[in-house]
Formats: structure tokens, C-alpha cells, sequence
């Protein structure tokens, strides 16, 4: 079958979220025919390039999220007052007080905005459809217009009352960037509308082009989330004016429902986000739980290995940020020290852009004031017992390098989504200590010791355990790399994504009807056979959209003896 992989951000660009799993995914599977759809971030990761693509990728479609040229339409009257209409319909769904909570939980009222919204959503898709673009309506007078009514309109929310024009503005151009892929020239026959299926690797921007896929031919939608992106916009939405939160959220939890909706399945990466995904409107009975695949054959020599590691040595990898509390690490790792002098701890990553510059200093800073230079004697050189290495160099030229330097691999987060690095330590055979964020518990299942987040003693605690009790450390670690090769492999990832590709299309209404000599349809007349040349697709064949758009009703086609192809019907 042909699969439309909708991205953004990431595949097939060399930088980018989901860039490893995508292309894991696509080469896995390589009985399908993929089209990429990719929407890039920024002007640097374009001029980074594409990953190499593999055969099965036929055809690959970019457009600039970052960015948008004036597409120079002058709209008409007619459409003028259309995009108004709709336009304000959709900034109404945003100040009502059922915003908040768009699942539908509250009620019928709640449900009414919901379609008040997807209707908006969709008029406005249409309206670029027929008119050439979308992009100068958006940043238009009329837009911010429409905004400030629904805002001052009677029964709105408090917050969105009291916003201000610069507050108008700001949300006036942060709809307008996410909307932008409604005035994309995607949506036609020879596009989306030749798939048989769209896969998300992501919600928000993403998803919209398979929506408007869903919209305009019935295409079904997949939707894979492993970082749930309304969760992240809360998150990341923190400095902005409560009005300016309130609007955007109410945005982005109308859409993260619409497309739960709309969605044939929905495949959260692990339980953390299946809960969000159903705190947010996600219907239960469409989620299928995929965890994200890993290469376990990078990490095969040191998990068959395992006495080659330093039972007194502590390892953290990852990158290094607040968010992963390094300071709570190194306090614990001097209550270990007063127990265990012996013991090292070996910090491996790169910081993360100039906040991890910053945090990185402080850590280290911290760690000569908590451990000053040690010596054995009083003609010998002091070491500190906490080292801060990257990956590429002498001593650890590989990731699995890093994780055979020591007998534990810890773990001291307080905010975490789907934890790769422990997955990574799982893989070789290592015990591991981690704190309870995110999905961790899920991905440990009772082979790690699992402490509260924020609390250096429980970590020192559980840390001095394993230490001294090594046979504990082994049969751990085994029973840890047993269950990454069960559930965390690439294969496992694949195979998984395979049946629900086949799912979901064996259960979508036929969207194309060929009929034979007597008027009826022809069971198995456009399989996904033909979309390969050969002998058995006519190159004139013509199909009938069951259920498509008014201008799709042209007369169907006849069932002819198949005849020669130079290239697959579509």
C-alpha cells in the first residue's frame, strides 16, 4: 500500500525530532511504498540536508514551517466574507468557557464547540483550496478584527476579555504559523489524495495535512504521538500573558481533539502519553500502544558482556540540562562517597544549547566544590571523582562505550517523556536507578530500582544497594536487556506499525469503485498491486471517490482486459 508520512520538523532532514524512528520505520517496512510529507522548522536544518531514503520512498514533498511568502491572492467579496464567517467561527470556539476542556467531557455544550471548531477548520481549508492560499487572510487586519469579537463577544472567558491588542497580535501570528499548511498545494488527486493511508509521526502542524487528506478523500489518518505535543506547548507557554495562554491553549486542546477524532488509531509511545492523549479527548478504544525501536544490535558486544564493566562506577548519559536535576545526582553521589570511597561517577553528554551551557558550568563548578581534587599520597596527583566526558572521544568513542564504563547507570530527571538512555542501558545488560518521571516505570517493569525524583538520599540509598551487592547488579541487568529485546527492538516497532497499517485499511470504506460490464462494482479491481508498474494495471484506468467531494462524480470506468503499463494507475 502506499502510506503518506506526514512529519514535521524531522524526517527526512538530517536534524529534527522523530528523524531516527521514521527512517526505522520506512526501511523496515519495505513491502509499502512511502510519500513523504515533511514541513522543515528552520532555514538551517533545510540547508543540512535529507538522510539518505531508501528505494521504497517514492516521492518527498517539503514546505517551509517556518516561514511563509505572501501567496499575493486578492480575495473577493464573496471570499472575504467567507473567511470572516469562518475565521470568526473559529476564534469563538477559542473564548467560550468549555475551551478548556475540549474531550467533551462537560457535556453536550462542550461537544458543539468541538464541531463549531472543526467546521471552521475545515471552511477555511476549503476556502484556500478554491481561492490559491490562505497566508494574507491570516495576517490580515480582518483576522485580528475577527479575534478581538469573539473576544469581546457576551459569555466569554475572563481571560480572553481582557486581552489587549499587542495579546490579539501575538495569537493572531501564532495561528496564522500553525495554520499554514491549510495553504499547501498538497491536497489534490496526484498528492494526498493517491494514498491509501496518513501516518502522523506527530500531532499540532503535522496532522493537518491528514486531516484535510480525511476531508477532502476520505484518506484514513494514523496518528503516532511519542511526546504529546499539547502537553508540550503548556509547557513551553509559560512567559507568555494569561491571555495570550488561555487563547493558545483553548487553540491547541480544540485541535489535539479534533484530530483524536478524526484519527482511524491513535499510537501513543507509552502509557504517560496515552493518558494525556485520553485526559485530552482520545477515544480508548483508538489506542494502540507502540513503543518507539531501537537498534540493539549497537549495544550486542557489551550486553553479552557484562563483567567487562567497573562495579564501583556510577554512569548518567543523556544531555545535559536543568531538567535532568544533575545537581541532586552529584548531592547523592557525596552521601555514596561517605559509604563507598571508592566509587566514581562518570557524567557522558553534550549540553544542550546555551541553557545547558550554563547548567553544565554550574555542575561542574558543584563538583570541585563538593570533591575537591583527591590524592593518595603526598607525592601523588589528585583526581576528582566525577568526570564530565562526551561521546567521541579516546576513552568513549561509542554510546555503548559510555555504558560499559561502569556496573550502574542512573537516572535523575524530573521531567521525562519516553527515557531512551535507560532503554540504551537496559540493552546492555545494566542495572539501572532512575526516578519516577515520566514513563520510566513503564519501561523498567521491575528490572531497575525506581526512587522519587528531587530526593538525593533515596538516590544514594538505592545507588549504595547495588553497589554493594553485585550478583543483585547482574541478575538485574539481565533480566533488563531480556526485556528491551522483547518490547524497545526496531523489529518489535515495525512489525507492530505493519498490522496496523493493514487494520486500519481493511476497514476503511472503499474510496474507489471500478465497475464491470454489468454495472456493478468489481471486488479487488484497484488493489495495492496497482500502484506498481506491470501488466496488471491499465494505464487509462479511471475510479469513481465513493463518499468524495461533488467535483469527484465523473462517470465510472469499465472493467477492460488489462493491457501493457509504462507506469501504475493511480
Amino acid at each position: 500500500m502506499r502510506i503518506g508520512l506526514l512529519t514535521e520538523g524531522g524526517y527526512p532532514y538530517v536534524s529534527g525530532d522523530a528523524r531516527l524512528w521514521c527512517d526505522r520505520l520506512v526501511r523496515g517496512l519495505g513491502q509499502h511504498e512511502f510519500d513523504v510529507y515533511a514541513l522543515s522548522r528552520s532555514e538551517r536544518q533545510e540547508d543540512e540536508g535529507w538522510v539518505p531514503l531508501p528505494p521504497q520512498v517514492g516521492r518527498v514533498h517539503t514546505a517551509p514551517l517556518w516561514t511563509a511568502e505572501d501567496d499575493g491572492v486578492v480575495y473577493g467579496r464573496r471570499a472575504r466574507r467567507r473567511f470572516a464567517e469562518c475565521y470568526g467561527e473559529l476564534a469563538a470556539a477559542l473564548c467560550t468557557r468549555s475551551a478548556g476542556n475540549p474531550s467533551g467531557a462537560s457535556g453536550e455544550g462542550s461537544a458543539v464547540e468541538a464541531d463549531r471548531f472543526g467546521s471552521a477548520l475545515y471552511g477555511l481549508a476549503e476556502l484556500a483550496r478554491d481561492e490559491g492560499g490562505l497566508v494574507g487572510a491570516l495576517r490580515s487586519e480582518a483576522a485580528v478584527r475577527a479575534l478581538e469579537r469573539a473576544c469581546r463577544a457576551a459569555g466569554t472567558l475572563r481571560t480572553a476579555r481582557e486581552a489587549r491588542v499587542p495579546d490579539l497580535l501575538a495569537v493572531a501570528a501564532h495561528l496564522e504559523r500553525t495554520l499554514r499548511p491549510l495553504s499547501l498545494d498538497w491536497y489534490e488527486e496526484d498528492g494526498l489524495g493517491s494514498v491509501d493511508l496518513c501516518h502522523a509521526t506527530s500531532g499540532g502542524s503535522a496532522a493537518l495535512p491528514g486531516l484535510l487528506a480525511g476531508h477532502f478523500f476520505g484518506v484514513p489518518l494514523l496518528l503516532t504521538e511519542y511526546g504529546v505535543r499539547l502537553r508540550t506547548h503548556y509547557l513551553a507557554a509559560t512567559d507568555a500573558p494569561p491571555a495570550v495562554r488561555s487563547l493558545l491553549a483553548a487553540f491547541h486542546s480544540r485541535l489535539a481533539a479534533e484530530i483524536y477524532r478524526r484519527a482511524a488509531i491513535v499510537t501513543p509511545g507509552n502509557a504517560h502519553a496515552r493518558r494525556w492523549q485520553e485526559r485530552c479527548g482520545a477515544d480508548r478504544a483508538k489506542l494502540r500502544t507502540v513503543y518507539p525501536g531501537m537498534e540493539a544490535a549497537h549495544f550486542a558486544e557489551v550486553g553479552e558482556s557484562p563483567e567487562c564493566a567497573d562495579p564501583d562506577t556510577l554512569v548518567w548519559v543523556g544531555r545535559v540540562e536543568p531538567t535532568k536535576d544533575l545537581v541532586s545526582l552529584l548531592h547523592a553521589f557525596a552521601e555514596i562517597r561517605k559509604e563507598e570511597p571508592k566509587t566514581l561517577l562518570r557524567i557522558v553528554g553534550a549540553p544542550a544549547g546555551p541553557e545547558g551551557e550554563a547548567y553544565l558550568g554550574h555542575c561542574k563548578a558543584l563538583a570541585a566544590q563538593l570533591f575537591p581534587d583527591e590524592a593518595e599520597g603526598l607525592h601523588s596527583v589528585g583526581d576528582n571523582p566525577v568526570s564530565f566526558e562526551e561521546i567521541g572521544g579516546p576513552e568513549l568513542p561509542s554510546l555503548a562505550d559510555a555504558y560499559a564504563a561502569g556496573g550502574v547507570t542512573v537516572l535523575s530527571s524530573v521531567v521525562e517523556g519516553f527515557p531512551i538512555s535507560l532503554v540504551e542501558a537496559m540493552f546492555c545488560g545494566r542495572a539501572t536507578v532512575s526516578t519516577d518521571v515520566g514513563a520510566v516505570v513503564e519501561v523498567i517493569g521491575g528490572t531497575g530500582l525506581v526512587v522519587p525524583p528531587r530526593n538525593p538520599r533515596a538516590l544514594a540509598e538505592a545507588c549504595l544497594a547495588l553497589l554493594r551487592d553485585p550478583e543483585r547488579c547482574e541478575r538485574l541487568g539481565a533480566a533488563a536487556r531480556a526485556r528491551a529485546l522483547e518490547l524497545f527492538t526496531v523489529e518489535q516497532n515495525t512489525t507492530a506499525f505493519h498490522g496496523i497499517y493493514l487494520e486500519i485499511v481493511s476497514r476503511t470504506p472503499v474510496r474507489r469503485v471500478v465497475l464491470d460490464d454489468t454495472g456493478e462494482p468489481l471486488p479487488f479491481a484497484v488493489p495495492a498491486e496497482a500502484h506498481v508498474p506491470g501488466r496488471w494495471t491499465g494505464p487509462d484506468a479511471r475510479v469513481v471517490a465513493r463518499g468524495g467531494p461533488g467535483w469527484a462524480t465523473g462517470a465510472p470506468a469499465r472493467a477492460t482486459s488489462p493491457q501493457p503499463a509504462a507506469e501504475g494507475a493511480r
